[in-house]
């Protein structure tokens, strides 16, 4: 238990007092005040700040009433943890607007709106007048030195007087919602610059996402290439050794080997023709005009080419070029029975301009499952434009359209 005199009497005696630890210690109490103030507001400001966020968040929902495509959030993504996530909140602009919407939330808005609810209720009162009048006597309403206190005069004032200006307090009310709609859009809406950052960090993102699958497809390709193609090609010698071991007398074991060694073949070839159909060698290595000679070579359609490059787009425009020309060739030589199809691109105003034009039947639909409504997909990942140009009868013209990103 603690012997030490509280500081109110010791306080009686001034020279046992000021002998005394109390003037240091209320010296101390006196200055750790503030001090500890200080720190109370490093701890509310930022959450009194914050109390916005919550509540803009509410309004966007709430704004749909008036405004039913919405209003999008005009916060940017934030840094790791809760000091990255308060650090970014509290240098946004728009987390300061919605709190001064928040403000103006608690205090001006609703006071407005109580106001107008309660004319309204008042109008909406005095329609029932002619019921009270009918229902109670002593029911009656002083206007100035008129009373009214019959039936009649209920009704006529009612229905003169009350129903228009219940009319117009309605109106007026919608006038005040709209108003306030439009100022919390103001205020909880992304500015131009913030949409800005919005459309600049979609756009990064959908370059990561970009050069994420090209790198996919490219992994997928050197596996392929060196793993089960290098599989099969030991496969298919192996069988072919064990066919010679066997000799032509072998009979029915014979044949089943001779046919294990063609189907090896065969998903040999496909294995390369999958790969070349990914993202071919030849690209990587001499570009695209070299890649597309390849698979001129390769097609079973004779194929003209004018391809006039003066340099290389970044490789994911290229291989989004070379997958659309490839697919475009495939699809003429399938479904139109093209006896001859042109293949040209150049550079143009900043643009990979890429025609490819088949003299088949032509009726090619993007809708219909022809593969062209994903190579349209596919080239509007990168900004591009994918058109098709395809009359019954032919000739089909597809052109694509990338911008020029150089490697």
């Amino acid at each position: 238990m603690s012997t030490e005199v509280p500081l109110w009497p010791t306080m009686a005696h001034p020279v046992r007092f000021l002998r005394s630890w109390w003037p240091w210690r209320c010296l101390a109490y006196l200055v750790t005040t503030p001090l500890i103030a200080a720190a109370g507001l490093l701890v509310a400001v930022p959450t009194l700040v914050l109390v916005g966020v919550p509540v803009g968040r509410w309004e966007r929902r709430r704004l749909r009433l008036l405004h039913p495509a919405g209003v999008p959030d005009p916060h940017g993504p934030t840094g790791p943890g809760r000091r990255g996530w308060l650090g970014t909140r509290l240098r946004e602009g728009a987390t300061w607007r919605e709190l001064g919407y928040t403000l103006c939330l608690l205090t001006v808005l609703p006071v407005a709106d109580l106001i107008g609810l309660a004319v309204l209720a008042v109008c909406l009162v005095l329609l029932t007048l002619p019921v009270f009048v009918v229902i109670g006597n002593s029911a009656q309403l002083r206007l100035g030195k008129h009373l009214i206190d019959t039936f009649g005069e209920a009704v006529l004032f009612s229905l003169g007087a009350v129903l228009p200006l219940t009319v117009l307090v309605a109106y007026g009310l919608c006038v005040l919602a709209g108003a306030q709609a439009a100022f919390a859009r103001w205020l909880l809406a992304p500015t131009e610059a913030e949409l800005g950052r919005q459309v600049r960090d979609l756009a990064r993102s959908r370059d990561r996402l970009v050069a994420a699958f090209e790198a996919e497809r490219r992994r997928i390709e050197r596996d392929l290439h060196d793993g089960a193609q290098q599989q099969l090609v030991l496969l298919g010698m192996s069988l072919g050794l064990a066919a010679r071991e066997l000799g032509p007398d072998a009979g029915r074991a014979g044949e089943l080997v001779g046919d294990a060694h063609r189907q090896a073949r065969q998903a040999l070839t496909g294995i390369r023709e999958l790969v070349r159909g990914i993202h071919p060698q030849l690209l990587t290595d001499h570009g695209l005009a070299a890649a597309v000679e390849e698979l001129a070579e390769r097609c079973p359609v004779p194929m003209a080419l004018d391809i006039r490059l003066d340099a290389r787009p970044s490789s994911a425009v290229e291989s989004t070029a070379y997958f659309v020309v490839s697919e475009a060739v495939s699809n003429a030589v399938r479904h139109a029975a093209a006896e001859r199809i042109t293949v040209s691109g150049e550079r143009r105003a900043g643009l990979l301009v890429l025609d490819v034009v088949d003299d088949g039947a032509g009726g090619a639909d993007p809708a219909a499952g022809t593969g062209l409504q994903g190579l349209a997909d596919r080239a509007a990942v990168l900004d591009g434009r994918l058109t098709v140009l395809s009359p019954v009868g032919g000739p089909t013209s597809v052109r694509v359209e990338l911008p020029w990103h150089c490697g």
